[in-house]
């Protein structure tokens, strides 16, 4: 059987990822009813950070953990990928003595090529092109809060950046109308909204992208990396903040989400993300969900039965 990785949201049919979710929802009520089952017992997954993170190392951490294997986690200082070691060398070493491998780094390129020369698969927990993981988190908390988010109406605003440009790739997977509302500059892919065919599209303003949506989602004005690019940002994003009444603008039921971490009072209100349509903290929690399904799905070759 051919090693199957997660660089994408593409790389899962939407039937697995109906599966997937459907397994989160049954790990996440066993969980509930400290149930533990241990399907990746003696399994091990290295983590390997080039970027900081809580939510991701947290949730992929203690996921392992509470099926019963172990996660081992790798910083540049702690490698020889911090000292230049190849990437394609790296991989073939790591992927003789680990049942997996998760990267959150800086490059998409980086990853790719990891994953190119490993014999386990490989996950990507964030790039500068795109955050899948992310995505299945906030697919399932739509649908606990909502149920299906097809043919439902989503509202990107601001930075058409890696978060955006999975958002795009999910339009594909889960069928759902993508309005996008950012600064001239920073538009997403066009090659992504090409593919999207006509699913995900960029709009004029932000009031326009959430005019009757059924979910509004925005992230950080500048992402890591980009904090010298902060104060060009705040006065490029000036517009595009999420407040209660462009809020007021969208579906009475719509929900709000952000990745987190968040920066009240640029991308996004402390009346909106602390207020009754936000769903900021269930989404953190989904990543547990999400991600345990999904490394049962990929180290085990399929969801337990």
């Amino acid at each position: 059987m051919s090693v199957r990785h997660f660089l994408s949201l593409l790389d899962l049919s939407p039937a697995e990822h109906e599966k997937l979710l459907n397994r989160a929802e049954t790990l996440a009520r066993m969980l509930a009813d400290g149930e533990r089952p241990i399907t990746l017992q003696r399994k091990v997954l290295a983590m390997i950070f080039e970027k900081a993170s809580t939510r991701t190392r947290l949730s992929f951490e203690a996921g392992m953990a509470q099926l019963g294997g172990s996660a081992i986690f790798l910083s540049p200082r702690d490698t020889q990928l911090g000292r230049g070691e190849p990437v394609e060398d790296s991989a073939r070493v790591m992927s003789r003595m680990v049942d997996a491998v998760m990267i959150r780094t800086k490059e998409h390129s980086m990853i790719e090529s990891f994953a190119a020369h490993s014999r386990v698969p490989v996950i990507n927990a964030l790039t500068d092109f795109n955050h899948p993981c992310q995505l299945l988190a906030d697919v399932f908390t739509y649908r606990r809060h909502r149920g299906s988010i097809a043919g439902k109406k989503v509202a990107w605003i601001g930075d058409g950046f890696n978060m955006c440009n999975t958002y795009i790739n999910a339009t594909r997977v889960y069928d759902f109308e993508l309005r996008i509302a950012c600064p001239a500059g920073y538009e997403p892919s066009q090659a992504l909204l090409s593919a999207a065919e006509g699913r995900a599209r960029l709009v004029e303003s932000a009031a326009e992208a959430v005019e009757d949506a059924d979910l509004v989602v925005t992230d950080v004005w500048a992402s890591m990396g980009q904090e010298e690019e902060q104060q060009r940002r705040r006065r490029d994003f000036a517009g595009y903040c999420v407040d209660a009444a462009l809020m007021r603008k969208a579906n009475p039921e719509a929900l709000f989400m952000h990745c987190l971490p968040a920066h009240r009072g640029e991308e996004v209100t402390a009346e909106v993300i602390d207020g009754p349509q936000s769903v900021v903290w269930d989404e953190a929690e989904a990543r547990l969900h999400t991600q345990k399904a999904l490394l049962e799905f990929l180290i085990l070759g399929d969801i337990p039965a």
